[in-house]
């Protein structure tokens, strides 16, 4: 049976996935079988595995940082937002169904049993097991029942290692503040602490650690510096997109912030391009005339997302870009909104009814209870490129549209819609700019003669190495892996 540890966070987005995806790549330089997990998640961005199913993108990554695919042991519950006060429901992989947070939350307590059965499958296939909070556990109100934190941590008798955000100020009060709040039982699983995201000369903290130890009788595991691989790796929170922008010069392509957008990390091969500006427009911002294409991501609800674009008055700057000269490319959600109509007779999606599409592609998609989790390859009709990627939604589109399809997938069906050259492709394929090859072909449409040097794939696998040294660097590797049992 594998040995484990946790990390839990003073809060949330203190970088507790990256940690453990680093923390995955140095056990496996060192010999180890290990794995990721994580009780419960609760993200819009994810992942299909081979075996079947989804989690959260952060398990993903973690799982490629070990060497291994992703299962769905690794993330048994996921939470899918549908609005402020609701969620899809996703356990071992399979969307069981939508509630409202009130009602999970006084219910959650029931799935421990899941929960703990993924791990104990997990713990005998591995030699290690590096396992990830969610939130803070100095959530003190939302304890009872919870499975993500310290109610796995004592179920499960793992040990905890505490990670505070230096970066985001007032790190001293988050550790101390944590010891002081949580009850003692809870206290006694954590057996150190390691502060995150240091800028700057490390001596000038070393009191600031003294005074957490002195008050928390945990030893400090290290402190790590800021480590720019890291914005290099996939981002699993939304906040990310909130964060300010780099303005480069070369192909602007806009993404309008939806209000449930999922799976935005499809578009962080274009952002590691060196001339390609990936901008997020928030709402309350039209959309920029300077734009040389706009991609409509992936929504957890389209019909919402369709009457927000509307609502914004997004629908006429796309429709004027695209008559301007712009590229239009919509991917899952996006692609749906790209067509006439959106039916919704039994209210899947959100509001029962119709909503009006972009109507740029001759296709209507009517939704359904159904829905397709699968990792997929593929190859576009145009340009014969290699794509690699995944599939996860609910719908069926159907029209004239989907007689120039976008790609052929392995399995021999056709997939999206391609028209006007390629100003206009749809397609439910997350994951393809991954593929190099697609990615500057399509590049190559919108500035003619532009090609693309980068080798997105070695570039992650660079940077989770690079991110693996970061913390060999920075923390007692030996004493977190000691504590592991």
């Amino acid at each position: 049976m594998a040995r484990a540890i946790m990390f839990q966070g003073t809060g949330s987005d203190v970088g507790k996935s990256l940690l453990v995806a680093g923390l995955c790549r140095i056990a496996r330089r060192r010999g180890l079988r290990v794995a990721p997990f994580k009780p419960q998640n609760m993200s819009n961005n994810a992942a299909a595995c081979p075996g079947g199913g989804e989690i959260g993108r952060a398990q993903a990554l973690q799982a490629r940082a070990a060497g291994i695919n992703p299962t769905t042991d690794m993330n048994p519950v996921l939470l899918k937002p549908e609005s402020d006060r609701r969620a899809q429901i996703v356990v071992h992989g399979k969307a069981l169904q939508s509630e409202e947070a009130a009602r999970y939350m006084a219910k959650r307590g029931s799935l421990l049993p899941e929960v703990l059965e993924g791990f104990e499958r997990l713990r005998r296939e591995h030699d290690l097991i590096v396992v990830e909070g969610a939130g803070s556990p100095a959530e003190v109100n939302l304890r009872s029942g919870d499975i993500a934190n310290m109610g796995f941590a004592r179920a499960a008798d793992v040990p905890v290692i505490l990670v505070g955000d230096i970066d985001r100020g007032g790190v001293i009060a988050a550790l101390v503040g944590t010891k002081a709040v949580i009850a003692p039982e809870d206290a006694a699983m954590i057996e150190a602490f390691a502060i995150n995201r240091f800028r700057g000369d490390l001596s000038l903290f070393d009191d600031g650690v003294r005074f957490i130890e002195q008050q928390t009788g945990w030893p400090c595991l290290g402190v790590v510096p800021w480590l720019p691989c890291a914005a290099k790796l996939p981002a699993e929170d939304a906040v990310v997109l909130e964060q300010p922008q780099n303005p480069k010069s070369g192909i602007l392509v806009a993404v309008p912030m939806l209000s449930r957008i999922s799976n935005f990390d499809d578009l962080d091969p274009l952002r590691a391009e060196q001339d390609v500006e990936v901008r997020f427009v928030p709402p309350g911002t039209p959309l920029p005339r300077a734009a040389n294409a706009i991609i409509l991501t992936g929504t957890k609800s389209t019909t919402t997302d369709l009457a927000m674009l509307h609502s914004q008055g997004w629908d006429h700057d796309i429709i004027a870009a695209y008559r301007g000269g712009a590229h239009i490319l919509g991917i899952c959600g996006g692609f749906q909104m790209m067509g006439s109509t959106v039916e919704d007779p039994n209210g899947l999606d959100g509001p029962a009814g119709s909503a009006r599409g972009l109507s740029l592609l001759n296709m209507t998609t009517t939704m359904t209870g159904d829905k397709v989790v699968r990792p997929v390859s593929a190859t576009t009709r145009d340009g014969g490129d290699a794509l690699a990627g995944y599939e996860i939604h609910s719908g069926r589109s159907s029209g004239l549209a989907l007689e120039q399809p976008f790609c052929v997938l392995d399995d021999g069906r056709d997939d999206g819609a391609y028209a006007d050259g390629g100003r206009l492709i749809g397609t439910y394929l997350h994951g393809l700019f991954s593929s190099d090859g697609f990615r500057s072909h399509w590049l190559s449409g919108i500035h003619s003669g532009r090609a693309s040097a980068l080798d997105y794939e070695a570039e992650v696998e660079a940077a989770l190495d690079a991110l693996a040294d970061g913390l060999e660097d920075a923390l007692d590797i030996d004493a977190i892996f000691s504590m592991a049992r």
